[in-house]
C-alpha cells in the first residue's frame, strides 16, 4: 500500500513516521523546499518549543475546537514526550509548561525526525511542489514539478499561509478545495500588532514583563499576562501573540491596556513613588530600579512630566498620572502585522468534513488531512506543535492500517 504525504513540516513529518510503522505501507514524502522541517527549525525564535505539559481541548480554537479532543487523548503530550525520547531527544520543561529540546536548538527536534525519515519504508521527495490531485479508481495521482506518484492514501500535511517566508503556502487549501473540501476565511493569528501610539518608536526592541488586556469599544476582549516585545511598528512578544487572535477584525474601537507592574498594586506603586519624592533625582530617573530605564522615561513623559523636573516637585495629581501610565496605558490598535510574520494561520479547511477518529475526509474515501491546514490553532506555548504532532501521528496512523 502506497500512502502519499504532501508535505514535510511537523505534522507530515510525523504522519509519514506513524504510517511507517504499518508493515505493509510504503510511504513517499513530498515536500516543495529542498528540506524538510525547515518552519519547525525556526519556531520558538530558534529554540523549538514543541509542546506544552498543560496542552489540552481548551487550548484550541476554530469552528469545532473540540474536533482535537479525540488525536489529543489518543496522541498526548505524554506519548509525544515519550515518541521523541524513542527518536533520540532528550527534553526540558519550564515552569511554564512549555517543553523545549534539551540542546535550546531546534535543530535537534528537526533533525531526530530527519533521522528517523531515512528508512527503506520511506521515501522523501524534495522540491516537489504537488500542481494537481486527481482522485480514480485506482487511489489518487498527484502530479508536480518532480512528477507523479501514484498512491492508495493521501494525507494533505501543507501547513497554513502563515510564515510565508518560511514556507507558508495555499497549496493545502487549494488541493483539498478541488477535491470538494471548504475553507474558511484565513487570518494571520499568534502575530504582532501594530499601534496608533508613538512612543513605540523610542522603544523598539525594549522587553518587559507586563499584563495586556485588549477592549473593544471598552470591554474586554481578551488578557494575558508574559513578555512584552516593542517593535518599530507596535507591539510584539508572547503576552501578544497570546491576545492577537482575531484582533481588528470588525467593527470596533481596538485598544490594548497594558500594565507594566502587574505584580505591585497602584496603591503600592504610588507608596513607592511617594518615598521617592523624598529623593534628589529627576523625574527622567524617577522609575530607575522599577521598569526598563528607556520605559521609565517614556512613561513619565506619557505623563505629561517634564523630564528637566526635580522629583520633589511633583504634586500628589502628578503622581497618579504616573501611576495610570505604568498601570493602565491605554494603546490604540490599528492592524496585525500580516501572514509573513504570523506564526500560526487561523481558520482553514473546515472540520466538519473529517472523522476526528481517523482523520479521513468524509467526502473523499482515502484523503487525509492533518496540522495547520485544518480549521484548528492553538494558543501560544506549544499548543500548535502539539495539535502537529497528535494529528500527524493520528492520519499516518490511520491511512497505514487502511481503510476498514
Amino acid at each position: 500500500m502506497v500512502i502519499g504525504i504532501i508535505g514535510g513540516g511537523a505534522s507530515g513529518m510525523a504522519a509519514a513516521l506513524a504510517a511507517a510503522e504499518h508493515p505493509m505501507a510504503q510511504v513517499v514524502l513530498l515536500e516543495r523546499q529542498a528540506r524538510v522541517g525547515r518552519k519547525l527549525s525556526a519556531t520558538g525564535n530558534g529554540r523549538c518549543n514543541l509542546t506544552n505539559l498543560h496542552a489540552m481541548e481548551g487550548g484550541y480554537h476554530g469552528g469545532d475546537p473540540s474536533f482535537v479532543a479525540y488525536a489529543l487523548k489518543k496522541f498526548d503530550v505524554e506519548e509525544t514526550l515519550r515518541w521523541f525520547a524513542r527518536l533520540g531527544l532528550v527534553t526540558t520543561a519550564e515552569p511554564s509548561g512549555r517543553v523545549y529540546p534539551y540542546s535550546d536548538q531546534a535543530n535537534s527536534v528537526v533533525d531526530v525526525l530527519r533521522f528517523a525519515l531515512d528508512r527503506e519504508s520511506i521515501r522523501s521527495e524534495l522540491g516537489f511542489e504537488v500542481q494537481k490531485v486527481r482522485k480514480d479508481l485506482q487511489g489518487f495521482l498527484v502530479e508536480g514539478t518532480g512528477g507523479q506518484l501514484r498512491c492508495d492514501a493521501l494525507i494533505v500535511a501543507c501547513g497554513g499561509l502563515a510564515g510565508t517566508k518560511l514556507g507558508g503556502t495555499m497549496s493545502g487549501y487549494q488541493i483539498l478545495r478541488a477535491l470538494g473540501h471548504r475553507v474558511t476565511r484565513l487570518r494571520p493569528a499568534l502575530v504582532q500588532l501594530k499601534c496608533g501610539w508613538s512612543g513605540v518608536s523610542a522603544l523598539k526592541g525594549v522587553r518587559c514583563n507586563c499584563h495586556a488586556a485588549v477592549l473593544r469599544d471598552g470591554a474586554l476582549f481578551r488578557q494575558s499576562q508574559g513578555e512584552l516585545q516593542f517593535t518599530q511598528y507596535g507591539l510584539s512578544g508572547p503576552v501578544i501573540f497570546e491576545v492577537s487572535r482575531d484582533v481588528c477584525f470588525g467593527k470596533g474601537d481596538w485598544k490594548c491596556r497594558l500594565d507594566f507592574l502587574p505584580q505591585m498594586s497602584r496603591e503600592e506603586l504610588y507608596a513607592e513613588l511617594v518615598r521617592r519624592r523624598s529623593g534628589g533625582r529627576g523625574v527622567e530617573d524617577l522609575l530607575v530600579g522599577i521598569l526598563h530605564n528607556r520605559l521609565g522615561r517614556v512613561l513619565t513623559k506619557e505623563a505629561g512630566l517634564g523630564q528637566d523636573l526635580p522629583v520633589s516637585a511633583l504634586s500628589d495629581r502628578q503622581l497618579h498620572s504616573i501611576v495610570q501610565a505604568v498601570k493602565g496605558l491605554d494603546v490604540a490598535l490599528t492592524e496585525p502585522m500580516g501572514m509573513d510574520c504570523a506564526q500560526v494561520t487561523a481558520g482553514g479547511v473546515l472540520t466538519d468534513d473529517f472523522d476526528p477518529r481517523t482523520m479521513e475526509s468524509r467526502l473523499v474515501p482515502g484523503l487525509y488531512a492533518c496540522g495547520e491546514v485544518l480549521d484548528i490553532d492553538g494558543d501560544c506555548g506549544g499548543y500548535n506543535l502539539q495539535w502537529a504532532w497528535s494529528s500527524g501521528r493520528l492520519a499516518g496512523s490511520s491511512a497505514g492500517k487502511g481503510r476498514t
